[in-house]
């Protein structure tokens, strides 16, 4: 069974590899931009959805921008086979703009607030994000977003509050003002601004929850693609630059041999190490990790342990990134 871990001072208990469902939502764009993903099938994504609860995979990840809802619904699909209660569930917005141009108006929060609780068939979002920390020129839509986020607290209709970002920086800008529960900064082993950004010392100090996404850099530190490959319009890897590099992608690939090398005994080698590599000395994260489909899902539940310091480090060297622990 998947290991738990306490989620900072939220004091719930989630699993240490967690449901990311960016990629539930199919391709999509966003203000011209590709941010979805393809390749989706509906039904294997909810089977994977049930199977994760199953598994042990008890914290769901989404996000109202994930194919305009639609991941979202899909997960308020299962609630027929997966008992609501034993699900920590998290969404997200910040990325649908409105009506007013900006994501941040009130009202437009409310109704996407609003719309989330539907499309999750749920009447309480357990965790619910700011998905980025883009207050407008100069902040200035800051104080109303904050105070309305508190506002839906204050009304049952969250319980947590979260702060998430590409950048680990921008999240510490915001973070003594918005006093989030939990914060999801992107991070793995070539991309990691973690312990540099003070975030992480930040996080320990004040006992919150972290939630990493984005571990496997889209599948890149897996080594599985061969040569460099392109996307389709609508899906976001058309527009990450390393899936273009041929010597990044042989770098990968590499990397991904040395794992199965060393940690050739466990039945998920790279998956083990790279995921391993990111829960090394934070005991209250957890790592998301998209999952479309069961085998993807079988996979994850093999995973959670994390690894020892000297091997995290050893693990961020091969993958050209920095010590992972201190």
């Amino acid at each position: 069974m998947m290991r738990k871990v306490r989620f900072g001072r939220t004091n719930e208990q989630v699993p240490a590899v967690s449901l990311g469902t960016w990629g539930h939502g199919g391709p999509n764009t966003n203000d011209g931009a590709s941010v979805g993903w393809s390749g989706n099938d509906d039904a294997a994504a909810r089977e994977a959805i049930v199977l994760a609860w199953r598994r042990g995979i008890t914290h769901w990840d989404t996000a109202d921008a994930y194919g305009n809802g639609h991941a979202e619904q899909l997960i308020g699909s299962v609630w027929d086979e997966v008992p609501r209660h034993e699900i920590f569930l998290a969404t997200k917005f910040g990325y649908i703009k409105g009506p007013s141009g900006h994501p941040y108006d009130p009202a437009f929060m409310r109704a996407q607030c609003e719309a989330s609780l539907r499309n999750l068939r749920t009447d309480v979002i357990d965790l619910h994000y700011f998905h980025h920390c883009d207050f407008g020129p100069d902040d200035v839509y800051f104080d109303d977003a904050l105070a309305t986020m508190r506002r839906f607290r204050e009304e049952g209709k969250v319980r947590f509050i979260g702060l998430s970002d590409w950048d680990a920086s921008l999240i510490m800008r915001f973070i003594d003002r918005i006093d989030p529960d939990v914060v999801q900064p992107f991070r793995n082993l070539v991309d990691d601004e973690y312990e540099s950004s003070g975030l992480r010392a930040y996080v320990d100090e004040h006992d919150l929850g972290v939630a990493f996404f984005s571990p496997l850099k889209h599948g890149l530190l897996l080594g599985k693609y061969e040569h460099a490959t392109s996307f389709p319009a609508g899906d976001f890897r058309s527009g990450i630059a390393e899936f273009g590099d041929e010597e990044f992608i042989q770098r990968m690939r590499r990397a991904a041999d040395a794992m199965r090398e060393r940690f050739s005994p466990h039945p998920e080698p790279v998956l083990h190490a790279v995921v391993g590599g990111l829960l090394a000395g934070n005991p209250t994260a957890t790592v998301l990790l998209g999952q479309r489909n069961p085998k993807q899902v079988e996979a994850a539940a093999r995973i959670g342990e994390a690894l020892s310091e000297e091997d995290a480090r050893w693990v961020a060297a091969q993958y050209g990134g920095t010590s992972l622990s201190s």
